[in-house]
């Protein structure tokens, strides 16, 4: 047996996840086991959109209770279980680090989330684990992301610059911060172990799974915050879940992808219905050029294009050139949905 997946729910599905099952040999994997009720503008009723978040749920629990291993790849309700810590018995929980490189609303989350664990599973209260403030240096995130950094973008350029500009200074603070907070460690106890994984890897038996260092959830200093990609291997395969990096909007991370050549590919993809709001038109721009090089420049064999995308009915409209080029390329680029046989919700609910 090689590597297999099955997605466990996702946006195309009708409520906010992406989450993922991965088996192999010798190990069950869970990627980013949380889910969210769709926003107000999704073409669907109160409790159509109540249905399908519960029905998600209920998925996610079935398929926490074969994993041995789960990763959070951040705090966003749609990405882990926040309040259910029970479902983490018996597991390697492979965690987004809590203490950098994260936005103060996930700290506040993770704290709450470690206080419940450290309660569950040690009977001990958080506080009394915390660790001594750690200081570090933190260098500019845009010296790393090289493509991006000298990209141009004509009339946006200045714009862009001061918005850089601004990003930087918010970085800035949340990096005097994370020299100043408290360190929530790595715990272990009888029935749990906690592993923070940016830019490791993590073998069990002939499965390795590799992480990124951490990403920006989006564009350059987005104060959503930052997540990390996972990569599961065995024996040549691999399967890579790039988690939240909306498209990808940065260049350098989708020639990161390229580099990768996973043989599946799950992609989230640029946040459509936000369209004129959270995402203008130059960075959905860079987002289409960015998946039309993944499709055109890796041997990937499916790309599962799910996640922020489906969640307006325009968003194939909107993103056309990347379907188009899958398909003059004969690569399968699915939604979730449609590679279970179903039809993706906001378009069976537009139709109606």
């Amino acid at each position: 047996m090689g590597l297999e997946f099955k997605p466990v729910w996702f946006d195309s599905m009708g409520a906010k996840s992406s989450c993922t099952l991965i088996m192999a040999p010798g190990t069950t994997i869970v990627i980013d086991p949380g889910i969210a009720v769709m926003q107000p503008s999704f073409p669907a009723s109160l409790s159509q959109k109540l249905l399908w978040e519960a029905e998600g749920r209920s998925a996610i629990k079935r398929a926490l209770k074969e994993a041995d291993v789960v990763v959070i790849s951040h705090y966003h309700h749609d990405h882990y279980l926040a309040e259910d810590v029970e479902l983490y018995s018996d597991k390697l929980l492979l965690a987004k680090n809590p203490n950098r490189y994260i936005n103060d609303s996930q700290r506040a989350r993770a704290e709450r989330f470690f206080s419940k664990i450290c309660k569950f599973y040690g009977d001990v209260e958080l506080n009394d684990v915390l660790g001594r403030p750690q200081e570090a240096e933190y260098p500019n995130p845009l010296s790393s992301l090289r493509v991006a950094r000298e990209a141009s973008f004509g009339d946006y350029d200045k714009r862009r610059k001061e918005l850089l500009g601004k990003g930087y200074e918010w970085f800035r603070r949340r990096a005097e911060k994370w020299n100043k907070w408290p360190v929530i460690p790595e715990v272990s106890f009888k029935k749990i172990k906690v592993i923070y994984p940016e830019d490791k890897e993590v073998s069990i038996g002939g499965v390795r799974l590799r992480f990124t260092k951490p990403l920006f959830h989006g564009v350059e200093f987005s104060r959503v915050g930052w997540v990390f990609a996972t990569i599961v291997e065995h024996r040549g395969e691999s399967i890579m879940h790039t988690s939240d990096i909306n498209g990808p909007i940065i260049e350098d991370y989708a020639e990161l992808i390229i580099r990768e050549d996973p043989d599946v590919l799950i992609l989230d993809g640029p946040m459509t219905y936000m369209f004129g709001y959270m995402l203008n038109r130059v960075n959905l721009s860079r987002a289409i050029r960015n998946a039309l090089r993944i499709v055109s420049e890796t041997s990937t064999r499916l790309i599962i294009y799910d996640h922020h995308l489906p969640r307006e009915a325009k968003f194939r409209e909107r993103t056309k050139e990347v379907w188009e080029a899958a398909r003059r390329c004969g690569k399968r680029l699915l939604t979730a949905a449609e590679l279970l046989g179903m039809k993706t919700k906001v378009l069976e609910v537009s139709e109606l």
